[in-house]
């Protein structure tokens, strides 16, 4: 379910299905060699049981091929997917055996088990005659209709290109809906969308014109650049505009869609706060969906069940893979249909309180809710939600399409302000969309090493799309914004561009540095220090994805976070370079930033990783490398005298002499390179100032340069016309509470976003 929110926007933007079909393949093959495996290598001969397995090759093929095994190495027993049934079997043979007699006696047991406890939630409704006031308070949120054949004047057009579905509308002059379309999109947005207006061209008359058009959703800029629609907005404020329509005094809006979740918590007639749901869509209408198709019910007879349900069950509010194996034992249970029905309708909604919003009291919601999106048509979850929530709400007639209500309202309120009178939107029109053509094609970016796939729809209106890109150079934007300073750049650089010794040069050798963790801060200091002293620095290489495949095998540890995973990467790209003396010490206390600083003490994992990394990858223990990786204090003094002390370095027979020159010299640089961050952070803002532009400093660990690890923030930032700067390069700049403001060095405004 994690991977579905990925997913669902590629295929909405046109990614090729087989691509995103190996990226699932390798993906689980990802999963169970670093996440399950956690540290113990799958090598030798290896077995492929069990259904996916079975039935699924090219699922195969990528285990072989990343666990890089040979033909002898493979099995692959026939009716590998019955082999734990047929173990079974085979262990039975040497345990008493059960006559067939009992065994029948025991299965009709089974099949009349009944639960009988009172732990169950409390029935959606009690009375048949509480569903119908229900339903009839629901059925006053209404939209003022009229029929599109009849209009005669201008009219306006909103799409919303959601997560499973496309949903259109055309409203009048006053909001008036006089058309509305809403289909399953099956992973083809834009075609869905063409089939929609289609139809609508078909229907509309004459004498009606359509002025101005809106797209908004998961398929917002495909669409808009297809069709040449004049508005694209982001979602949440489509759904903000359809609801305040409906209730002006709304206090919070929630919205359940097939995909996602959205909570807009409303102060003062202004948004104030907006939730999402990060990465799980279990809870989703997609999940009650999948689970009534896996009864052979339709969601209408599903409901009903619900609705009959007098003992919901408690499922509580997990992540789906879970919540099905809680279902399939309420089954084994003898729990109905209604009542698992009836308690899914609660899990989605306490999903959405506990996880989404993060609601601790359900008062912070206020008095005046609006609930939307294709999941609140279901009866049993709208009911689910006014019972948790202790208040009565609002859902309009047409909660699944709010987006593309509100984008046609936001697209009648931009013609206004255009204030001009006679104006054709320039949507495509019946003949263009006929003639309508798109080629699309994958390729792999060239501008950075991050090598993103991007998807290139190229449509026939001379118009493209691309998608895929990490940053603006893999959309073509990057001539326009070549000048905006970016400072996570600038230090990336100036940390890791040094020129190592040529080996001629370097009387003892070669050691090899990871561009890990506290490296992206210590690295000019290590860098000089053996540089000094007669090493050639080997760094390891850039980090990309398969910097991580490289060491997923020894990672111990599912939990531990991502920049720590790509050390075991990291190290093997050393080794693969030909290095056999690794330097990567553990540091228990940094350099304070600020003399008035009360902590310097490192991460955890900052501190001793590399003792995770020796104690894990069988590389590292087979003799053939040296892994220096001593407790180390990271100060001057302190390491004169350890250095001397370390059994690896003895070898080298350092002089002390040479040691202290060595020291002195890492010390210089490594304030040094301190100062040019702060002095390139001033630069940076007096350039600002004179060009009137603005700035982010985007905050984070010293590893956040790495491209790897923020997924190309930066340079998406400067691609909206910002400068990005780094904390350490202004924070000097802060007023001091000796000091007024004349006596800073510059005048600067910081607002936190």
């Amino acid at each position: 379910m994690f991977a579905k929110t990925d997913v669902q926007p590629l295929l909405n933007e046109g990614a090729a299905k087989e691509d995103i079909a190996a990226s699932i393949f390798q993906a689980v093959v990802n999963q169970t060699i670093s996440g399950l495996a956690c540290g113990r290598p799958i090598k030798g001969n290896v077995a492929f049981l069990g259904g996916p397995l079975s039935y699924l090759s090219e699922l195969r093929k990528r285990f072989i091929e990343t666990l890089n095994l040979t033909e002898k190495e493979i099995i692959f027993p026939k009716e590998a997917h019955l082999l734990v049934a047929k173990g079974a079997a085979l262990e039975s043979v040497s345990q008493s055996c059960i006559s067939v007699q009992k065994l029948k006696s025991k299965m009709e047991l089974l099949r009349s088990y009944k639960d009988n406890t009172e732990d169950h939630l409390k029935p959606l409704f009690t009375i048949d005659e509480e569903y119908r006031e229900f339903q009839k308070r629901h059925g006053k949120d209404t939209i003022k209709r009229k029929d599109l054949k009849k209009h005669k004047g201008k009219c306006f057009l909103g799409i919303d290109a959601g997560s499973t579905t496309s949903k259109l509308v055309v409203i009048d002059e006053e909001g008036t809906l006089l058309y509305s379309a809403y289909k399953n999109n099956e992973g083809k947005p834009l075609e869905s969308v063409i089939n929609m207006l289609k139809k609508l061209y078909k229907k509309i008359p004459e004498e009606a014109c359509i002025c101005y058009s809106g797209v908004t959703g998961y398929g917002e800029k495909l669409i808009q650049t297809a069709l040449n629609i004049e508005v694209g907005e982001i979602e949440t404020i489509a759904h903000y505009t359809a609801a305040k329509s409906f209730m002006p005094n709304a206090t919070s809006i929630v919205d359940i869609g097939g995909q996602d979740m959205k909570y807009i918590k409303i102060k003062n007639g202004a948004i104030d706060n907006i939730m999402l749901n990060e990465a799980c869509s279990s809870g989703c209408g997609s999940f009650l969906e999948t689970f009534a198709k896996s009864l052979n019910l339709s969601m209408d007879e599903f409901v009903r069940e619900a609705i009959n349900s007098r003992k919901p069950i408690d499922l509580g509010s997990r992540c789906t893979v879970f919540m099905n194996s809680k279902i399939k034992q309420a089954q084994k249970e003898g729990y109905s249909v209604g009542d698992i029905s009836a308690g899914l309708s609660y899990s989605i909604i306490k999903n959405a309180i506990q996880k989404v919003m993060k609601i601790r009291d359900v008062n912070t919601l206020g008095d005046h809710i609006v609930v939307q999106g294709g999941t609140f048509y279901n009866d049993a979850v709208l009911r689910a939600f006014e019972l948790i929530v202790g208040k009565e709400v609002i859902r309009p007639d047409i909660a699944g399409l709010m987006g593309a209500y509100g984008i046609a309202l936001i697209s009648k309120e931009r013609y206004k302000k255009q204030n001009i009178e006679e104006y054709k939107s320039t949507i495509l029109k019946s003949n263009e969309i006929e003639d309508l053509k798109i080629n699309i094609m994958h390729t792999r970016c060239k501008g950075c090493e991050n090598k993103c796939l991007l998807t290139l729809n190229q449509f026939s209106n001379g118009k493209r799309f691309i998608s895929g890109n990490r940053c603006e150079k893999g959309a073509g934007l990057e001539k326009a914004k070549k000048d905006i300073p970016n400072l996570y750049q600038y230090k990336y650089e100036r940390l890791f561009n040094y020129k190592p010794l040529d080996e001629k040069n370097a009387p003892r050798g070669i050691i090899g540095i990871p561009r890990v963790l506290n490296m992206y801060e210590d690295y000019p200091y290590w860098f000089t220090l053996f540089t000094k002293l007669g090493f050639r620095v080997v760094l390891s290489e850039k980090t990309n994805r398969k910097t991580y495949e490289k060491g997923m095998e020894s990672i111990p540890s599912e939990s531990v976070c991502y920049p720590a995973k790509l050390s075991h990467g990291h190290i093997i790209s050393l080794i693969e370079q030909g290095v056999d003396t690794i330097f990567y010490p553990c540091i228990m206390h940094s350099r304070k930033e600020d003399k008035n600083a009360n902590n310097d003490f490192n991460c955890p994992i900052v501190i001793s990783y590399s003792e995770n990394l020796k104690n894990n990858m069988e590389e590292l223990n087979d003799g053939d490398i040296t892994f220096i990786n001593p407790f180390l204090p990271f100060n001057k003094k302190g390491l004169e005298k350890r250095f001397l002390e370390i059994e690896e370095f003895k070898k080298y027979n350092f002089t002390v002499k040479e040691l202290k020159e060595a020291i002195n010299e890492a010390e210089k640089e490594y304030y040094n390179f301190r100062e040019d961050i702060k002095k390139k952070g001033e630069e940076t803002l007096e350039y600002l100032k004179q060009n009137n532009l603005k700035g982010i400093v985007l905050a984070g660990r010293p590893y956040h340069l790495d491209s790897e690890v923020n997924h190309g923030i930066d340079k998406m930032i400067t691609s909206l016309g910002l400068a990005v700067l780094t904390e350490d390069s202004i924070a000097h700049l802060r007023r001091s509470k000796k000091t007024d403001k004349s006596s800073r060095p510059m005048d600067i405004s910081f607002k936190t976003l």
